[in-house]
């Protein structure tokens, strides 16, 4: 397979554009199975009748296992947020009203979202107590049980916006039925690490668009916060220990 231009390079894989596709390459060590579930998930939503780039086939390019999807010309969101500061605010009610129709969808052979955050949390038994653990478990098997689908990375970098501005959701390697607060909560985490002030833009238009209490998506926090520290980044431990110290919100 050729590939010509390089859009996206990441720790784990390499994104390039070629004839109309994008082909995602991944490292030789990223397990054959993660791949395939991923090319698994991105069919499933597309059944959904969201609109993502359609998955063409999962492939293998100089020894590397590669997914291949239509490409989609355009701006992500987060460089049109970037560029036109002064529209934020639109930008944003976008952004939540984008995320609020995915989780008015369902895919019932997604992945359970609680079983993968008990996975997650058991995964940290080196950075995390064994009282810290039973904590999270204890307070995850409390949630209310949904079957919504969530994205479980959704944040503007994940949002095309063609020419005619149709917007396609882009990533779907961490998608999962459960519930939407909790979906809510990651994104909400992934803006603190980087902006506090689109955190809690953002915050307060997804519980005012979705009729949500704002401590309900908070109490997910402790949760979603161990879930981000699996990805071992050095850079964001401290900020994240902060909010697995589990605690009552006001």
């Amino acid at each position: 397979m050729k590939l010509d231009q390089i859009i996206a390079t990441r720790d784990k894989k390499t994104v390039y554009k070629t004839d109309g596709l994008v082909i995602k390459v991944f490292n030789e060590n990223h397990p054959k199975s993660d791949v395939f579930n991923e090319a698994l998930n991105h069919a499933r939503v597309e059944e959904t009748g969201l609109n993502i780039p359609r998955v063409a086939e999962v492939t293998q390019t100089d020894g590397k296992w590669a997914i291949v999807t239509e490409y989609v010309e355009g701006k992500t969101l987060a460089q049109m947020m970037e560029e036109d500061p002064d529209n934020l605010q639109q930008y944003m009610n976008r952004f939540v009203d984008l995320q609020l129709e995915i989780h008015s969808k369902s895919s019932p052979l997604l992945n359970k979202l609680k079983d993968k955050l008990n996975r997650q949390i058991n995964s940290l038994a080196g950075e995390l107590d064994a009282t810290t653990r039973y904590e999270l478990h204890t307070r995850l098997d409390s949630m209310p049980k949904h079957t919504k689908v969530c994205h479980g990375d959704f944040n503007p970098t994940n949002i095309i916006i063609d020419k005619a501005g149709t917007a396609y959701i882009i990533d779907w390697a961490h998608a999962t039925q459960g519930n939407a607060s909790a979906d809510a909560a990651n994104t909400y985490l992934q803006f603190s690490l980087y902006d506090q002030r689109l955190a809690e833009i953002y915050m307060n238009l997804f519980c005012e668009k979705s009729d949500t209490a704002k401590q309900y998506v908070q109490q997910w926090l402790p949760i979603v916060a161990a879930a981000q520290m699996t990805k071992g980044k050095e850079s964001e431990k401290a900020f994240l220990m902060k909010w697995i110290d589990v605690f009552d919100y006001q």
